[in-house]
C-alpha cells in the first residue's frame, strides 16, 4: 500500500467576536484535491494559544451553547493571571486545554467520515487576533 503526505495552510479571518467558524467545507475541498478516493486520516493543526477545534453540530444553536458554556466555565473578567489584550483575554490562553488546537478524522473513500450532524469547527473567543491559520494535512 503506498502512502502519501500531503499539507496545506489556510488563513482566515475571524473577526472582532468570540466564533465558532465551520471548517468541514474547506477539508472536504481540501480533500477533493489531494485524496483521491483513499482512505487516511485528516490532521488538522491551528498554531496558536488562544484558538481550539471542536467537532459539533453546528446552525441549530449547538455553535452559540459552545459559546455560552465557554463564557460559564472561563468567565471573561479579570481573575486570570495572564493580563495583556482585552479585559479577560487570559481565559483565551487557557481555551487550548478544554478545546485542543488539534484533531485527527478519518477519511474514507476521500472523504471525511463524519456523522450526520457532525461539523469540524474553529473556536476562536480572542477578539485580539482576528487572522488565524490551520494547517490541513492529509495522509493516506
Amino acid at each position: 500500500m503506498s502512502h502519501s503526505f500531503t499539507t496545506r495552510v489556510i488563513s482566515l479571518t475571524t473577526g472582532s467576536e468570540e466564533t465558532v467558524t465551520d471548517l468541514t467545507q474547506v477539508c472536504e475541498g481540501f480533500l477533493t484535491e489531494t485524496a483521491t478516493g483513499r482512505d487516511g486520516l485528516l490532521n488538522l493543526f491551528v498554531p496558536h494559544a488562544t484558538a481550539g477545534l471542536a467537532v459539533l453540530e453546528t446552525g441549530a444553536g449547538s455553535d452559540s451553547d459552545l459559546l455560552a458554556t465557554l463564557h460559564h466555565l472561563l468567565p471573561a473578567d479579570d481573575r486570570w493571571q495572564h493580563r495583556h489584550g482585552t479585559p479577560g483575554h487570559g481565559r483565551d490562553h487557557v481555551l487550548p486545554a478544554f478545546l485542543p488546537p488539534h484533531a485527527t478524522l478519518p477519511v474514507v473513500a476521500g472523504r471525511l467520515a463524519l456523522g450526520t450532524w457532525q461539523s469540524v469547527c474553529l473556536v476562536d473567543t480572542n477578539k485580539d487576533n482576528p487572522q488565524r491559520q490551520v494547517r490541513l494535512g492529509f495522509l493516506g
